[in-house]
């Protein structure tokens, strides 16, 4: 519904544009048949001609990335036993902050390398 809700929103906020773009990732519910399913086949036909949508590559969506993350805190983070809640949220934010750290650097490396 979240996705259909979006697709309406979306088009009737911007009555001025010819198209709307949308940007998704790959579920099934997020294909525009799913309109026609839920509004009358004149106001989704309205809806369907105003949006255009463009999918993220299956391989990278958000959804594989955070589970990529999720799996890498895991193995990093969690791989021992970790005695009370406390604990666990120290060890999460540092996890957290020198990721992000390293990924920055990752970044700068990859746009050195374009430039050059």
């Amino acid at each position: 519904m979240e996705f259909l809700s979006s697709c309406y929103t979306s088009s009737f906020q911007y009555p001025e544009v010819e198209k709307v773009i949308l940007v998704c990732d790959n579920l099934n519910t997020h294909k525009i048949s799913v309109i026609y399913e839920v509004f009358p086949s004149e106001k989704a036909r309205e809806l369907a001609k105003r949006l255009e949508i463009h999918y993220t590559p299956k391989h990278g969506s958000w959804l594989n990335i955070a589970e990529l993350e999720l799996s890498v805190f895991t193995r990093q983070c969690l791989n021992k036993r970790i005695p009370d809640i406390e604990t666990l949220q120290t060890k999460a934010y540092l996890w957290e902050q020198n990721r992000n750290e390293s990924q920055k650097e990752l970044i700068g490396i990859l746009l050195q390398k374009m430039l050059v």
